[in-house]
């Protein structure tokens, strides 16, 4: 009982402090002074495109990020990584991109953090630009010092003279403190926040966050296919069929494995065949051990379970082609509708909803509350008709959303309308 009053207590303090602004205020002076003076007229024309890149490592959805973003840039790259191991950089851009580990830069504390700070500093005195991969890990809901301290390097790259952009990110309605301040701070500082879904966009409005540009998520702006995970499952693999994923963050807020049963015992009654895929694999929420609980409780219903990570390319080459896909990770939805499939998405972290108000279908998000199988089952039968209304609904967001997703990149050197991205897409949807 003592121990973990003590723990508190600490967390609380940990808290106030960085509420306080303190941290980031010398973070912001060290940059600083590291950047200035030294910064060389021109370099915005000349030097790398820095990209602090999402944690990653046995996430499809960060490596799905990282990907888009060196698809849609031209010239060099540098991305920032607490460890290489976290991001695999695809062999055609393997020459551009220059991977830097600075480990204690975002998760770092003291010595380790303040020498990682003054690297980053150092780094941004001939940068083209900074961008700052947010997707849901801007509003401190999951863990708050990283936070705060992305905002706290966006607004002093700002503040330096670099062209920095906090990439599509959603924002929760219960932001934690410190991370709203820090973000208006970052913002203020001319920081560009680029909200990917229009409840975000109104959530940070009301929080103070200025100088707002609406996007969708720029995996949207993805332009890679790979079949070879779909091709994987072999010749006799039974079409039609659904993809059902399983994620580690909710099962400690429903039994989901009882949930997801039912689910998949009525996509098989519908006459599909079903391939269990994880999205997710770490320590902390593992979409493998979830996705094991489910088939293990299926009791003899025939599924093909898909045990290993696959790539962005892969995933979407194998949602290509589903007949709908139930998820619970967002990413997987995005690239599942990315080619113009319904995913029926449990909603974790806000985020969701703003995803589907964006395009048009809000009966694809799902609160993962008890019984909510029975939600997901009368959707996946609204959804399956080729003719259905939601399926109508995503054809005709999907332009609009590939350009809002287009602009997280706007200015960054790429192709906007290149048609290697137009052939890949219509390739997808067909």
């Amino acid at each position: 009982m003592i121990d973990r009053t003590i723990r508190r207590a600490r967390r609380v303090a940990r808290e106030a402090y960085l509420t306080s602004g303190l941290p980031s205020r010398l973070d912001h002076a060290r940059i600083l002074r590291t950047v200035r003076g030294a910064r060389r007229p021109g370099a915005a024309l000349d030097g790398p495109h820095v990209l602090l890149a999402a944690p990653g490592g046995g996430n499809i959805g960060d490596q799905a990020m990282f990907e888009a973003f060196i698809e849609g840039t031209a010239g060099a790259v540098t991305v920032i990584v607490r460890s290489a191991a976290e991001i695999a950089v695809p062999a055609p851009h393997a020459e551009r991109v220059t991977v830097l580990e600075l480990p204690h830069l975002v998760y770092g504390s003291r010595r380790a953090h303040r020498a990682d700070v003054t690297r980053f500093g150092e780094l941004l005195r001939t940068a083209a630009s900074l961008s700052v991969v947010g997707a849901d890990i801007m509003d401190g809901r999951y863990v708050l010092r990283p936070s705060v301290r992305r905002s706290a390097l966006a607004g002093a790259a700002a503040a330096a003279g670099v062209d920095t952009r906090i990439l599509g990110f959603s924002w929760n309605g219960q932001a934690r403190t410190a991370a709203r301040r820090a973000l208006v701070s970052a913002s203020r500082h001319g920081a560009v926040p680029m909200l990917r879904d229009p409840l975000s966009a109104e959530r940070a409005a009301r929080d103070g966050v200025t100088g707002i540009r609406d996007v969708a998520d720029i995996v949207f702006s993805a332009e890679t296919v790979d079949r070879a995970l779909l091709d994987g499952l072999g010749e006799a693999f039974a079409r039609p069929y659904a993809i059902v994923n399983v994620s580690g963050l909710i099962g400690g807020q429903v039994d989901q494995a009882a949930e997801y049963v039912r689910i998949i015992r009525h996509l098989v009654e519908r006459g599909l065949a079903v391939v269990v895929l994880p999205h997710v694999s770490r320590p902390d929420a593992d979409d493998l051990e979830a996705c094991e609980e489910v088939v293990r409780r299926l009791d003899g219903t025939p599924v093909r379970f898909v045990r290993t990570l696959g790539t962005p390319a892969s995933i979407r080459g194998l949602a290509a082609e589903a007949s709908v896909v139930v998820t619970g990770r967002m990413h997987l939805a995005i690239m599942s509708i990315w080619s113009g499939r319904p995913a029926i998405t449990l909603a974790t972290q806000g985020k969701v909803e703003g995803l589907m108000r964006l395009l048009g279908t809000p009966s694809l998000c799902v609160e993962p509350e008890a019984g909510f199988a029975d939600r997901v089952v009368r959707v996946i039968d609204e959804v399956l008709p080729e003719d259905a209304p939601v399926r109508a609904s995503i054809a005709a967001a999907l332009p609009r959303v590939r350009e809002l997703a287009a602009e997280n990149l706007a200015g960054l050197g790429g192709r906007p309308g290149d048609a290697r991205t137009d052939d890949a897409l219509d390739a997808a949807v067909a």
